[in-house]
Parts: C-alpha cells; structure tokens; sequence
C-alpha cells in the first residue's frame, strides 16, 4: 500500500520553490522519494532553503532562476529545463504573486504582472512539460490554485481572475490528456501563513474573521499542502483527473 505513495526515482519540476508554499511542497515531494527541479525568481544559485531541505532528506536538487513576469524567459528557461532533465514525471505548477488594491485604484500593470506570473507564465510551462510528458505516455500536473478559484476576494481583482482562470486550465488540460495518460489536477490552499498572506495576518479584524470561519481554528502552514501534493503526483491518484482540491481547514465546508 505504501509503493502507491512512493515517489522512488521520480523527477519532480516545482515552481516557486524559495519559499512558502512551492518550499513546502518540494520538501514532502523528496521525502516522499523524489528528486527536485526549482525554479523561482528569487532562487539562490545554491537553490537556498529548498536546496537545502531536498538534499537533507537525501535526494538531488538542480535550481533555475527566472521572472516569470517575462514571457520569453519563462520561455528560455522552460526550454533549458527540458533540454537538461531527460525525463519528467511531474510538475507542481505553484509560482504566484499577489497585489492588493482595491478594483477601481488597481493600477493596469499590476494587472498585467499577476495575469502574466500566476496564469500566462503556468500555461506556457504546463503546455511544455506536458508536450514531453504526452510523449512519455505518463505524468502528472498539479498546478496551485486557491480559495479565489471559487470565491472572489477582497481588493484582489487580478489575483481572483488569476486563480479562477487557473481552475478551468486544470479542467480543460485534464480534458484534452487525461485518456492519454497525463493526470492534472489542483490543490487550492486555503489561508496559509506565508508572505502571500502577511497583510491579512496583520489586521486584527481581517484575521479574527477568517480564523472564526476556518473549522479547524487555524491558519494552514505550508507542510499542510504537502500530503496533498506527495497523493497527486503518486500512483494512489491515476484515476484523478481535473480536480480543484480544497486543503483549507474546511473553509469550503463552512
């Protein structure tokens, strides 16, 4: 029963790997077995605390930095990868960034770079990866999606739309590849305590509101998404296909 969970052998592409959540992830994925691809726009040359956690847990780790705000080196640097790693068995689709400000004052640029990073950026590298994965005949894809995947927000218009969008790029690649042995699905985290969510950790009222809805009294850590992650990438979920999976506490319950 344990082998369904094992990732022994397999190589694993995350983006957004510095830290947070794409951290979190990486390190149950090489506990779990595998050996890990980073790329993150803030990586260190030595892949920093994500280098670190993969090789403690004993497993290879090989770095990439890029903006994923810039399209042809999103393209550069996804080229680069699959001309250096021979085989992919799955990627963790997770680079984001947010930008708070209400809709009406929410400037055009800000706009275009969470668009770009948390959608455009996600479909050119799964659109990639997932070329050589439909050549392999197998692999998984699990991009990050997010409460505002079902929900709109608060003075995030950019980031809702974003996450939205990445929701039904789950559903339509799984469509297209799901009988051709290439699994996608999502993990929506819920409030997680990462930088992504210090603003809201900071206001009293903001985070006594969201802590009162959350059955499980909690902000998540970034660990919390990890099982989610090691089960979609495993052989346990081949028969998963376009799911957008909740890991918040039970927010979604409420």
């Amino acid at each position: 029963m344990n082998d369904l969970f094992s990732l022994a052998g397999q190589t694993i592409v995350v983006t957004g790997c510095s830290r947070g959540i794409g951290l979190g992830i990486a390190t149950s994925l090489a506990k779990a077995g595998a050996d890990i691809v980073g790329l993150s726009a803030s990586l260190p040359e030595d892949g920093g605390a994500c280098g670190a956690t993969v090789r403690a847990a004993g497993r290879s780790f090989r770095g990439y930095r890029c903006d994923l705000s810039r399209r042809e080196a999103t393209r550069a640097t996804v080229a680069r990868i699959l001309a250096e790693t021979p085989r992919i068995d799955a990627l963790i689709a997770n680079a984001g960034t947010i930008r708070r400000k209400p809709a009406a004052e929410h400037p055009e640029a800000w706009w275009d770079e969470v668009l770009e990073v948390n959608l455009s950026s996600q479909f050119l590298i799964s659109q990639a990866v997932g070329g050589r994965m439909l050549t392999q005949g197998r692999g998984k894809i699990v991009f990050t999606a997010s409460l505002l995947s079902f929900q709109g927000g608060i003075n995030v218009p950019g980031y809702a739309a974003s996450k939205g969008g990445v929701a039904q790029l789950t559903k339509a690649l799984a469509n297209e590849w799901a009988g051709k042995g290439v699994n996608v699905n999502a993990i929506a985290p819920g409030y997680i305590a990462t930088d992504n969510t210090q603003a809201l950790r900071d206001d009293p009222e903001r985070s006594q509101a969201i802590l009162g809805r959350i059955p499980a009294g909690r902000w998540g850590s970034a660990d919390d998404l990890g099982g989610a992650a090691v089960f979609l990438c495993s052989r346990a979920s081949d028969y998963v296909n376009g799911v957008v999976l909740p890991v918040d506490g039970g927010w979604m319950g409420r």
